[in-house]
């Protein structure tokens, strides 16, 4: 039995949701999202919670897949997602251009331009090196931040690069020794 998949989502005050076949889509305080509900798992409301409930074991896979999918639309139209990145190097940095473009300077011989997709705001900090990726979508927040990270990934050798603010990274030696 999925321990996920038994585990009521509360329902805060103001979100509202309505199933459409196999979608469900959650407005609250933040904004609209739909997310994707499996067949065979149905959404029932009880005592200020939705309970996903599945039709038979033989839909047990995706029990706990689509109440995290479903937890996930409603917890981002009440409070949204973040992501926070780091860029550590000497003349690494990152500013906004317009509201919609994130420019990248990364030691390349030209700056990155990073075009932002709707839904999807960027803070970036006075020393332009602490970037935070918020939205009410979190699989786009993480894609989003996940490109940010992939224009320099961090280096093993000198810890340069963009990286995830809680990502703890392990520095290895270079050559030792050499003569």
């Amino acid at each position: 039995m999925s321990r996920i998949g038994k585990k009521p989502i509360p329902l805060p005050a103001g979100v509202k949701y309505k199933v459409e076949g196999n979608t469900v889509t959650v407005e609250g305080p933040k904004g609209k999202v739909t997310a994707m509900v499996a067949a065979g798992i149905k959404i029932e409301e009880k005592d200020k919670a939705l309970h996903l409930v599945r039709e038979s074991d033989k839909h047990a896979a995706v029990h706990g897949l689509t109440r995290a999918l479903v937890f996930n639309a409603v917890e981002g139209v009440t409070n949204g997602w973040k992501k926070e990145l780091d860029i550590v190097g000497i003349g690494y940095r990152a500013e906004l251009k317009g509201k919609g473009t994130v420019v990248f300077t990364l030691g390349y011989s030209h700056p990155i331009e990073f075009p932002l997709p709707s839904g999807i705001e960027v803070a970036i900090d006075p020393k332009q090196t602490h970037l935070t990726v918020s939205g009410i979508d979190r699989q786009k927040v993480g894609q989003v931040a996940a490109d940010m990270r992939s224009l320099r990934k961090p280096d093993p050798y000198k810890n340069k690069g963009v990286r995830y603010s809680d990502e703890k990274l392990k520095k290895k030696a270079g050559k030792t020794g050499a003569k």
